[in-house]
């Protein structure tokens, strides 16, 4: 059976209506041009993404990219080649980047911050706004435990979103996050359709792959439900929450064009509110700060008091509360 059998197949089995809804809607309503391209590792879930664009979208251009860590030997290189094999069989364009940094015990951020930068030089290139990625269900409930164990906030916790808009105006699209990776996997092996496995996942080298083989089982277990489909409804709710909260901050608006923060428009809002004011206001500073979490605590309850305050920021200035506003001075 050839790719597009495969990808026919595939598409039968797991109809457009089973994808992320948001994800549909953008497809049917946006009007970028250039092409999609779509993060293809020539694993299970990169695999039927790739199918399924195929089989749903047939028209549309799809560039695939495919980035070699070059950390696993032979074994990369050969998911090199079945990448190659796969998008020739399916008539679709690969692009193919080498990490030419790659080192023995290189970290998973290590390795995300170099894939990533392949995509958006790539998509530069051609032109695309769009980037296509392959996680599940899975993955919420994965990221979710991973978050948790860090505090992050509901920013954090609604990762990863299905529509993702990036500060350079590229999107980041996951269409899978309402399908867990058993019913992908199920929906490739009555296709008849072959992946690549990572041998590096069965390894507790990272923290999500010690969370996906000793914790998500044990927790999923435990819940006596199904907890992959509980996670993925907790993201979205909370993505709900988060959206609510920047809606509110941007009515507020307290931040002005002078980058100084009015606190006088943050006077009696909830904590949650000031928060996020105070994180816009540190990334709108051109200089970067030094502040850990306990000193951004620290900084927050300052401007919650909104009293005449220094406080050091590091090396390269300090926040300034005065005359109701909070700026940022160098000395």
């Amino acid at each position: 059976m050839n790719g597009l059998a495969h990808a026919g197949r595939v598409g039968a089995l797991l109809p457009p209506a089973r994808l992320h809804p948001a994800v549909r809607r953008w497809a049917e309503t946006s009007r970028q041009r250039g092409p999609w391209c779509v993060a293809f590792s020539g694993g299970a879930d990169s695999l039927a993404l790739l199918l399924l664009i195929k089989a749903h979208w047939p028209g549309r251009a799809i560039v695939a990219l495919h980035f070699n860590h070059r950390l696993r030997g032979r074994e990369s290189d050969a998911d090199e080649r079945f990448c190659r094999k796969v998008c020739a069989g399916l008539g679709v364009k690969l692009c193919v980047g080498r990490w030419r940094s790659a080192h023995q015990g290189a970290s998973e951020a290590e390795t995300r911050t170099a894939r990533h930068g392949f995509f958006a030089k790539e998509m530069k290139r051609l032109r695309s706004r769009a980037l296509w990625l392959a996680h599940q269900q899975d993955d919420i409930a994965e990221t979710l435990l991973m978050r948790l164990a860090r505090g992050s906030g509901t920013g954090g916790l609604t990762a990863p979103r299905p529509v993702l808009v990036m500060a350079d105006g590229r999107v980041h699209l996951r269409p899978l996050l309402t399908l867990k990776k058993s019913e992908l996997l199920a929906a490739l092996q009555q296709a008849g359709a072959k992946w690549r496995e990572d041998s590096s996942n069965a390894k507790g080298d990272f923290f999500r792959n010690r969370v996906r083989r000793a914790v998500l089982p044990a927790w999923a277990k435990a819940a006596g439900r199904d907890a992959l489909a509980g996670a993925a409804l907790s993201r979205e709710r909370l993505e709900e929450d988060d959206a609510a909260l920047e809606q509110w901050l941007d009515q507020l608006a307290p931040l002005g064009r002078d980058r100084q923060l009015d606190l006088r428009k943050l006077a009696g809002m909830p904590r949650a509110v000031t928060r996020r004011a105070l994180h816009r206001w540190l990334l709108a500073q051109r200089q970067p700060t030094d502040l850990s979490r306990q000193g951004f605590e620290v900084l927050l309850a300052a401007v919650e008091r909104g009293r005449p305050t220094r406080f050091s920021l590091g090396s390269k200035g300090f926040a300034v509360i005065q005359q109701g506003k909070l700026a940022f001075r160098k000395d």
